[in-house]
């Protein structure tokens, strides 16, 4: 099973403000334990999203938007991918995830599964996808 950890966006890093030495510190010592637990996928950490731009679809339309994005509890700016074998497992190692903006700062994380291509019904689009390598356990 996969996870997403995902490290909600705040001023400071809507700002571009870099996370102190410490915590950089935390963070890659979180991140060994999970490689040497060999359940470490990916992570990194997202630019503001003054960097970005969303893409709206509707009514057959698309409509882009640059950055930044005025609704900072709603913006992701760092993520953790993990493969384990089970929620419980999952929820283990979300509770050891270090203070996302340091230990004295206000901060929130969200770990969400991953559809796995287990999850939906077979037929040829999920085998195209299955060929691309992505949503492999």
């Amino acid at each position: 099973m996969r996870f997403m950890i995902l490290v909600k966006a705040t001023q400071a890093s809507e700002a571009g403000q870099m996370p102190e030495e410490s915590l950089i510190a935390a963070m890659a010592a979180y991140h060994e334990q999970l490689a040497r637990a060999g359940v470490l996928l990916d992570g990194a950490g997202l630019k503001p999203s003054a960097a970005g731009w969303r893409i709206r679809h509707a009514g057959g339309r698309r409509t882009v938007t640059d950055g930044p994005f005025a609704q900072t509890n709603e913006l992701v700016a760092g993520y953790t991918l993990i493969q384990v074998r089970s929620r419980e497992e999952a929820m283990e190692w979300a509770r050891r995830f270090p203070a996302p903006h340091g230990e004295t700062a206000d901060g929130e994380i969200e770990v969400r599964p991953l559809y796995e291509l287990e999850d939906f019904a077979p037929g040829p689009a999920v085998d195209r996808f299955r060929a691309l390598g992505m949503g492999q356990r």
